[in-house]
């Protein structure tokens, strides 16, 4: 039997690999982790020392390859940033231990993970969920994905969960003016910890992607503004400009 359908299948969400234009990673499912940099755990009134990592996801749609103009995010009039490592995931897992978490990457991106942070604020001052304030239209741009074999040696090292005296830094401009800057090796939750910890609570999957967490200095955006973002150890860049709502 012929499956019909009622519209129109979705176009896949995908986003290319670096230096190989015809190839592309599916996106299955967005996860983001809340918090995982001391200074913005600060920067956003909690106690990093204290508190578990927690996740929200975005839907995948959301994601969008850079370079991109996006529209200014409607029902707000508070549009933040928050520059992120992406870990684009190669295998299936579930309740993987801290160890062997790396081997299931396949490689690494730039994202933003924009928020509409006047409704997140009163989703926290009502106890709702924050849905709304993460998972909307445009709201995870990513550059393209590099392949954790052609990344950094130093970058390696930080997605085994080496970090000691490594300085790769992450950062965000808007405008041509540092408004981010921070060091991998600051966050909370290590990438192994944090996907060990997020298999506990999902089967994660070829095509799933995670949001590592952002440094402190996030803030607003206004239309006709542009990001750009890196990385040390990856060739890969973020660059975004916000135009107006059609």
């Amino acid at each position: 039997m012929t499956t019909t359908y009622t519209h129109p299948v979705p176009e896949v969400t995908a986003i290319p690999i670096v230096d190989q234009p015809s190839l592309h990673f599916p996106i299955r499912r967005i996860y983001c982790v809340g918090r995982n940099y001391a200074e913005h755990a600060r920067e956003m009134g909690s106690d990093p020392d204290r508190e578990p990592p927690f996740f929200f996801s975005k839907p995948r749609d959301a994601a969008v390859h850079c370079p991109a103009q996006i529209p200014y995010a409607l029902a707000t009039h508070n549009l933040h940033y928050e520059i992120e490592l992406v870990v684009a995931m190669g295998k299936s897992v579930q309740c993987i231990n801290v160890r062997d978490a790396p081997s299931c990457i396949y490689g690494l991106a730039v994202g933003v993970d924009l928020t509409r942070r006047d409704l997140q604020a009163v989703a926290k001052e009502k106890s709702r969920p924050w849905d709304c304030s993460k998972g909307f239209d445009w709201s995870a741009p990513m550059s393209s994905i590099q392949p954790l074999d052609q990344c950094s040696s130093d970058l390696k090292e930080i997605i085994q969960g080496n970090t000691a005296n490594k300085e790769t830094s992450i950062w965000l401009d808007v405008n041509g003016e540092r408004k981010q800057f921070g060091k991998l090796s600051d966050m909370t939750w290590s990438i192994p910890e944090i996907i060990s910890i997020l298999s506990q609570q999902f089967r994660l999957e070829p095509g799933d992607v995670i949001f590592t967490g952002t440094p402190s200095g996030v803030g607003p955006l206004q239309i006709g503004d542009v990001i750009e973002g890196g990385v040390d150890g990856l060739t890969t860049r973020l660059e975004v400009s916000i135009v107006e709502s059609v």
